[in-house]
């Protein structure tokens, strides 16, 4: 099977840094925990990915096609094609003090945002503090072990994907979806509705259904709150028609 552009796989990983074997990303639960990686919250399971569009590494999505269904492959990719090279430029030298006034206490590979950038702590001396503004994989080899699981044909299983992409807390199959000639109806289960960014995710969700579904032309969103003291009152029995008598006749 080759996959093409816009192709939907449920996709597992291992990434590693070739050079030292340390893992850093995973969708594999065990995996995450064995090498410490694990979150409490995280959700771990296959990543969805529509090929060509760029939600991965540019390298790895180029190498999707020439993957098979249930295959494992391992993805090598270069410095250059990944986080680009290390920058000597972006190592800045601090006086201790100005983190110790943020509250911060440095030790040695913590990240911290400073000046509002992400940097890493590389060195702690006397009273001057190293940090590193070069992204954290920049100058690595990266090497993915990559298994597609599965690739998504119909219509009902890529929507249920595209909503579950963008919230992945609650389950996918609380959603309710009705696709109907031009129009897609998602009904939101109340797990979701008090999600942090649900409004974000929701107007996400519907941006990526009209570019992967460029006929449908209106997405909405359906939210039941029902009274929880409201009782169901049971159906009111009929009354059965009082059979009539009849007099018997008189004997002469």
């Amino acid at each position: 099977m080759t996959f093409h552009k816009g192709d939907f796989l449920l996709v597992d990983y291992v990434a590693k840094v070739k050079e030292t074997g340390e893992v850093f990303d995973t969708t594999l639960e065990e995996v995450a925990k064995k090498e410490r990686l694990y979150k409490e919250g995280e959700v771990y399971e296959s990543k969805l990915i529509a090929v060509g569009e760029g939600w991965v590494l540019k390298a790895l999505d180029d190498s999707l096609p020439s993957l098979q269904v249930n295959k494992p492959e391992t993805v090598e990719i270069s410095p250059d094609k990944a986080f680009g090279p290390r920058d000597p430029e972006k190592l800045k030298m601090i006086p201790l003090k100005r983190l110790r006034d943020k509250g911060i206490t440095p030790q040695i590979g913590m990240r911290i945002e400073y000046e509002k950038k992400s940097a890493t702590i590389r060195t702690v001396g006397a009273g001057r503090v190293t940090l590193d503004f070069n992204p954290p994989l920049a100058g690595k080899t990266l090497v993915y072990e990559v298994t597609t699981k599965t690739k998504l044909e119909s219509p009902e299983e890529k929507l249920t994907a595209l909503v579950h992409r963008r919230i992945p807390l609650v389950e996918a199959a609380k959603f309710k979806i009705k696709m109907k000639s031009s129009e897609v109806e998602i009904q939101v289960p109340d797990e979701a509705f008090y999600l942090e960014g649900i409004q974000l995710a929701k107007r996400g969700i519907a941006t990526d259904i009209h570019h992967f579904f460029p006929d449908i032309s209106k997405v909405g969103f359906v939210e039941t709150f029902k009274n929880p003291k409201a009782t169901v009152k049971p159906p009111k029995e009929e009354k059965k028609p009082k059979a009539k008598r009849t007099r018997k006749a008189k004997r002469t």
